[in-house]
């Protein structure tokens, strides 16, 4: 099935904190409930959650008992606001959002003819979703080198969008088109979706890695066992600055240190023209127990300070290239952001 999915007026989705052990399939017929489970990483990854929060605004819809267009359009401004918050440093989130408020704005007629409208909408945006994966995974694939060891940090895979994936969207076209790759999994602290979740998909696909932890990765780079890095995004500053998974700054510099090629990949949703440089993105601090905490058992003293951002943000010079559907950008990357965004609006 797919990450997250529209069936019989409910919102279907991968429990991903149940994975590897257990695949279990959650429902849900109530916006808030979709948005805590935003919040809660029931669901991630930004073109995942985009799409999340897509249908969460069509579920809204659905639950408002506005009888005309007018009162639905206020409902759906309140709930939109709700969901906003639910993880504020992922740009896809509201570009979801905008994109369904602007459907809903655009529609005429009776608040059902609305209501019909946003699941439309929505299906669209995870449909689109699969085939722009598609499309980046082409593109990244021509930049990995036949027999490459790739070093892959968090999860990009078919988990964090609707299906496919962005960064190992690219590991898994360059497979498919027969380059027998090898992945380093960064097991990704503090709440190991390497490990879990990028190991278990790549596990499914029959495609060869090594899990390391994350502060091995300096070794391996520095003696030569890595091609390439690949990572996905969270949002994509208009300068080329890269929000993703806390420790993606790391990997950065330490490519750059030994030479390796420091590939993001993203849709064209996840750039923000409206945010100028990585200074301006908000950065989400997330529950202390994520650190303290493993299996539910206490590994820190008791009462000890934690500092758990769940982003950092990786400056654009230490970026190779930026990869999208839309084709792959280098350096300087103002005009060559601007660029594709401005031909995936015309598409």
């Amino acid at each position: 099935m797919r990450t997250v999915e529209w069936r019989d007026g409910k919102v279907r989705m991968i429990d991903q904190r149940r994975l590897p052990n257990q695949f279990v399939v959650a429902e849900y017929s109530d916006y808030r409930a979709v948005a805590q489970a935003i919040r809660d990483m029931v669901v991630r990854g930004a073109p995942a959650i985009g799409a999340t929060a897509a249908f969460a605004l069509a579920l809204a819809g659905q639950n408002s008992p506005a009888p005309t267009r007018a009162a639905l359009l206020v409902d759906l401004d309140a709930a939109a606001a709700v969901i906003r918050q639910a993880r504020p440093t992922a740009a896809n989130l509201n570009w979801g959002l905008d994109r369904l408020l602007r459907r809903a704005q655009a529609t005429d007629g009776s608040a059902n003819d609305v209501r019909a409208a946003l699941v439309a909408e929505a299906q669209a945006v995870a449909d689109e979703d699969v085939a722009i994966n598609r499309r980046m995974g082409a593109n990244g694939a021509t930049l990995v080198p036949q027999g490459a060891t790739i070093l892959h940090h968090c999860n990009t895979g078919a988990l964090a969008t609707v299906d496919y994936g962005t960064a190992l969207g690219v590991v898994r076209a360059a497979w498919e088109g027969g380059n027998p790759v090898h992945v380093l999994v960064d097991e990704t602290r503090p709440r190991l979706q390497g490990a879990k979740l990028t190991a278990w998909e790549l596990k499914e696909l029959g495609i060869p890695q090594t899990l390391i932890a994350d502060n091995a990765a300096g070794l391996f780079m520095q003696s030569g066992r890595v091609n390439l890095c690949l990572v996905g995004a969270d949002r994509i500053a208009a300068n080329g600055d890269t929000a993703n998974k806390i420790g993606t700054y790391n990997l950065a510099v330490l490519a750059k240190e030994n030479g390796i090629p420091f590939y993001v990949v993203a849709p064209t949703s996840t750039i923000d023209l409206d945010c100028p440089t990585g200074a301006a993105i908000p950065i989400e601090e997330r529950d202390p127990a994520e650190v303290t905490h493993m299996g539910g058992e206490r590994i820190a003293p008791e009462g000890v300070a934690v500092a758990n951002p769940a982003f950092d943000v990786t400056p654009a010079r230490y970026i190779t290239a930026i990869v999208t559907e839309e084709g792959i950008v280098r350096p300087p990357y103002e005009t060559g952001l601007r660029e594709v965004v401005e031909r995936a609006r015309v598409i």
